[in-house]
């Protein structure tokens, strides 16, 4: 398979459009014995049926069918532009992936870089990268942009008597879940909280942090900390800044003199307020019939390969282009209503040819970003 490694990067390259970036690249591939010298015209007519463009500043430009004879060997060559090339249709590149594949190789990378294209802060993290490691860290996915927050940070109605339980079993929680080590536990439990008011409490720590993650633990019995009621307490690790969102969510429920309404939720409600959607914020499943029947439309995929990564990026980036809140759904399966403009929710739904997707947009461009869709469906998304 064909994997990235840190000797395919070229560091701090600057060129003023995609075609002086796609000459490079195709440089590259020739000096590294990859290619024949005539390769980059395969790249130029690659790139000249539809852009490479992936989204989250990345490319990946290769050559057609026709050119597979010119490749000696599979490989790779990357190139890091910090200060962006624009590559055409208001996309900026930081990272071009420029590939010499015998066969379909390049699908390997795609699925590679499917996580990488769905996380928020990727763009600018290649954009302000500084080593060859921390690019490949992120192509990797090893990065973390979103906090650890799930059902198992979760633990209502504990039977605590007193906060040294509720930040043991928080901790606990975190740690089970591989998020931290034995450290952080033992100087969760030896803090003492912040109260936030109404019975919330809060504590952090960033000792023995593996990945930055959020617990939520209430109590069933009635237990205090210098004579302040406890009811729960939200426990933070942090290794990075993923918790910003949610330490944000917490600081205006506080202003708000609203953060008991934590105490009442649900596992369910919890996740919903502290993770809502990356990219529109908007929690889909509160969409009402009444705001989303006037925008719908169905449309059939057409690509004979369904939507893997490369047509699934083309629908994605084409429903960017509009601010409406964009959710699709395939109706040849039991999948819910995901964000058409998350490239991983859209690649989880498992489209194959001839599959229906139902899109609901809503805002005032809405129909607009329908119509668009409808055409680039029907256009072959980048595949004819």
């Amino acid at each position: 398979m064909l994997k990235l490694s840190i000797q395919d990067i070229t560091l701090n390259q600057a060129h003023q459009d995609k075609q002086s970036a796609i000459a490079f690249l195709a440089d590259q591939l020739t000096n590294k014995g990859l290619v024949e010298s005539n390769y980059l015209s395969g790249m130029q007519a690659r790139e000249a049926q539809n852009s490479t463009f992936l989204g989250n500043g990345i490319a990946i430009p290769h050559g057609t069918t026709d050119t597979r004879d010119l490749v000696k060997q599979t490989g790779v060559a990357i190139a890091h532009f910090p200060n962006g090339v624009d590559w055409g249709d208001g996309n900026t590149v930081y990272l071009a992936i420029g590939i010499a594949a015998k066969s379909d190789e390049h699908l390997g990378i795609l699925k590679q870089l499917t996580k990488v294209l769905g996380d928020d802060g990727v763009e600018q993290a290649l954009q302000n990268a500084k080593s060859a490691v921390q690019i490949i860290s992120l192509l990797n996915g090893e990065t973390q942009f979103n906090i650890d927050f799930d059902a198992s940070h979760i633990q209502l109605d504990f039977p605590a008597s007193d906060m040294i339980q509720m930040a043991a079993v928080s901790a606990g929680l975190l740690k089970n879940s591989g998020s931290v080590g034995t450290e952080f536990v033992a100087d969760i439990v030896a803090k003492t909280p912040t109260h936030l008011g109404q019975g919330v409490w809060l504590v952090s720590s960033n000792k023995g942090v593996n990945k930055t993650g959020m617990a939520f633990v209430t109590t069933a019995n009635q237990c205090q900390l210098d004579d302040k009621s406890v009811s729960a307490l939200i426990t933070f690790a942090g290794c990075n800044d993923a918790h910003r969102k949610q330490l944000g969510i917490v600081t205006e429920l506080v202003a708000n003199k609203n953060i008991a309404s934590l105490i009442g939720k649900s596992a369910n409600d919890l996740i919903a307020l502290f993770t809502p959607d990356a990219e529109t914020g908007i929690d889909v499943a509160t969409q009402t019939n009444e705001e989303t029947a006037a925008n719908s439309a169905v449309f059939k995929i057409r690509n004979a390969h369904g939507l893997h990564a490369r047509p699934g990026a083309m629908l994605v980036a084409c429903a960017k282009k509009f601010d409406s809140a964009i959710t699709v759904r395939n109706l040849d399966s039991d999948s819910k209503p995901v964000n058409a403009k998350s490239l991983m929710k859209v690649i989880g739904l498992g489209v194959k040819h001839g599959h229906q997707l139902e899109f609901i947009a809503n805002g005032d461009d809405a129909g607009l970003a329908l119509e668009a869709i409808g055409s680039a469906i029907q256009s072959g998304l980048g595949e004819g």
